[in-house]
């Protein structure tokens, strides 16, 4: 079964729930990202998002071990097991809704690929999709997480307490999602121009960011679209 964000996200052509102009305090404020980084870089620039590695630490520890090599997996088209293979790198976006969100993670570029196993959610009530650039596990129903991951572009109550949110990326990163979002596609949603996922770096929190490779595309604000009409 093809991971996904529920039918929510099965028609992109369906509006979006509304967003308030202003969101209010709330104890969410009070949780900050924490821990490592994670640096994405794309054939469409660089994603820096830091961990909520109190909030969701089987999420966190998973796509770590995932993205260095340390954590075996099995490769879903020859079906073999890996060790010492970093999982993300040479993988792509399969998946990218303008206004909604980039979703990556599967070797086979279908949205079918897993890495031979599963385990729980992790949600935290006051950590919600109330702001852009949510790092966050897709799934196929609950506790069905496994490599397969996705990035918003804007707020999306909708998906409050259905996905394990366990990362934040940061403003310029989230102008690279938008970017990303709105390459042409097909009628599945996946960019007819493979979008690569070229590179995945962890970075311990306090300790600086490795150089951006050389080429890579500057971010840029993408063209104005309009948001979907109830």
């Amino acid at each position: 079964m093809a991971l996904s964000l529920g039918a929510l996200a099965q028609d992109s052509t369906k509006p979006a729930p509304d967003i308030p102009d202003a969101p209010q305090a709330t104890a969410a404020a009070l949780i900050r990202p924490n821990g490592p980084m994670v640096v994405m870089d794309t054939s469409m620039g660089r994603i820096t998002c830091q961990f909520f590695q109190k909030q969701a630490p089987v999420a966190v520890a998973n796509f770590i071990g995932l993205a260095t090599g340390t954590k075996d997996w099995t490769n879903p088209a020859t079906k073999k097991v890996q060790h010492h293979k970093p999982y993300y790198d040479g993988t792509t976006f399969h998946r990218v809704i303008p206004e909604f969100m980039i979703q990556g993670g599967d070797p086979t570029g279908t949205g079918m690929g897993d890495p031979g196993y599963t385990f729980d959610d992790e949600f935290d009530p006051d950590l919600n999709f109330d702001v852009a650039g949510r790092l966050a596990m897709a799934n196929s129903g609950p506790n069905t997480n496994g490599a397969q991951f996705f990035i918003t572009e804007l707020a999306y109550p909708a998906l409050d307490q259905h996905y394990t949110i366990f990362g934040q990326c940061d403003d310029p990163s989230v102008l690279v999602v938008k970017t990303i979002a709105r390459v042409q596609r097909d009628s599945n949603d996946k960019p007819l121009t493979p979008v690569m996922l070229n590179k995945v770096t962890i970075v311990p929190e306090g300790q600086a960011l490795p150089p951006a490779p050389a080429g890579e595309p500057q971010t840029a604000a993408p063209a104005p679209t309009s948001a979907p009409q109830p």
